[in-house]
């Protein structure tokens, strides 16, 4: 079968603490499968304090950057920030790890062409009042980036997935070994991928 290899990638997606609380596992990893994603490894677990901040585990560059856009949210609201990027992004990564361990949570990789463009369009923005509706944040949660600032922790936005190969990499070391990783083949890439299937279908 004639997989286009230079295309496939692995997502670690979590179904965070809000979203086992609110009984929407199921009906978000439906979302994943219909779009044709391949998950390949899977597991409900509480994370350790250890383990979130392993995952959240930014380098100089991402906390500047995450910083960064924490100040421009903070000016298009009108408030005045006087603390530094990487100060910004400390607390940010506080929060996140506080929220991660506050209960269970179901750990994926998911895979596919283009798997983790795919998965951010499905997921959505990071802020649900700033994601567009049909997406996971948008059509199931309410909360904002401002409501959680205001109450000084993260927002419920129910999912994380990667932003990048390279962060993909690195996050799904945290959560899964490799035996714990699976190959295997779907119908959907057979019918998407397969020369042979086209051949013998147009006869």
């Amino acid at each position: 079968m004639a997989i286009p290899t230079q295309y496939y990638e692995k997502s670690l997606v979590l179904l965070k603490p809000d979203a086992i609380q609110r009984g929407l596992i199921g009906e978000i990893i439906s979302k994943f499968e219909r779009k044709g994603l391949k998950i390949v490894a899977m597991k409900m677990i509480w994370p350790t304090k250890e383990m979130a901040q392993l995952h959240y585990d930014w380098s100089e560059e991402e906390k500047i950057q995450t910083g960064n856009r924490s100040i421009q949210a903070y000016k298009e609201k009108g408030i005045e920030v006087n603390k530094s990027p990487i100060e910004i992004a400390e607390e940010v990564q506080k929060r996140l790890v506080s929220f991660l361990t506050a209960g269970p949570v179901v750990a994926m990789v998911i895979e596919g062409a283009h798997a983790i463009q795919h998965i951010r369009k499905l997921v959505g923005h990071g802020s649900p009042l700033n994601a567009d509706v049909g997406t996971i944040r948008a059509d199931y949660t309410l909360d904002s980036y401002l409501m959680a600032d205001e109450a000084e922790r993260a927002a419920r936005n129910l999912v994380h997935a990667s932003s990048s190969a390279s962060e993909a990499e690195r996050e799904i070391k945290v959560w899964f070994s490799e035996e714990e990783i699976y190959n295997y083949e779907l119908a959907i890439e057979k019918i998407l991928y397969s020369l042979e299937w086209e051949q013998k279908n147009s006869n």
